[in-house]
């Protein structure tokens, strides 16, 4: 796993180093009854059979009732820390609406009424910025088939499908520059969607987000939703509109 730089990725990756160990310790024990019951109970000699037993109940209980136990305990643990991954705060610091398009990303950002945003392309590889120690939600919208937005930083990544509205929040804990991309085959240059992402002091994203506002080609009324950049996130194979039915 790589480091983890959020408050709700720390929970993600204590139950995946627990279910780990959990694993590790059943396996050592499987494989020591696997190897050690036919070496301990081996005939010796011909003259020397080992003890027949057609069933042992204490042990039969045991393999029926501690697996169930295991069961139980790993779905119980999931759902706690499913629930601290998804959960939102009714009022998120940072709201961020993510585009995912054939085939880049959109970052949208509120600021002072308006809208500013970030748009790459297949060449220009976009960054996200966000402000460290505060909540941030990321709204996810495709215009055309189904993407996936993964920080794996973050411990988290979340479909993005078309006419569904997907979010969910993370708390950065660190300053730093991280990386992300598109975790569903998503068509001919899924490998393209890449971004990074820059989590960095309140005042440098204050900063940041004044300089957007400050130009035309990077502000806008409402958010851009995809479509409008669409023929700019392919520099090469512009015969694939034919086969992929074109860019809204």
């Amino acid at each position: 796993m790589p480091e983890i730089t959020t408050v709700q990725g720390e929970h993600i990756l204590h139950l995946w180093q627990g279910a780990w160990i959990a694993a590790l310790v059943t396996g050592v024990i499987t494989w020591a009854l696997i190897i050690g019951v036919p070496i301990w109970f081996r005939r010796r000699s011909d003259d020397e059979v080992p003890v027949q037993t057609r069933y042992n109940l204490p042990i039969e209980i045991f393999y029926t009732i501690f697996p169930v136990i295991m069961v139980i305990a790993f779905f119980s643990q999931t759902v706690r820390v499913q629930n601290v991954a998804l959960e939102h705060v009714e009022d998120p610091d940072v709201v961020v609406t993510v585009v995912g398009q054939k085939w880049q990303w959109t970052f949208n950002y509120p600021h002072d009424g308006e809208n500013v945003f970030v748009s790459g392309t297949g060449d220009d590889i976009p960054q996200l910025v966000i402000p460290v120690d505060k909540t941030i939600e990321f709204e996810l919208y495709s215009p055309d088939v189904i993407h996936n937005f993964g920080i794996p930083a973050f411990a988290m990544r979340m479909d993005v499908v078309p006419g569904n509205n997907n979010s969910y929040q993370v708390t950065p804990t660190e300053i730093g520059v991280y990386d992300g991309k598109c975790y569903e085959l998503c068509g001919a240059y899924h490998s393209r969607m890449l971004f990074t992402v820059a989590v960095v002091s309140e005042a440098d994203y204050e900063a940041y987000l004044d300089d957007l506002a400050a130009s035309e080609d990077t502000s806008s009324d409402e958010p851009i939703k995809g479509g409008k950049y669409a023929e700019e996130l392919i520099t090469t194979g512009e015969h694939d509109d034919e086969h992929e039915g074109g860019h809204e």
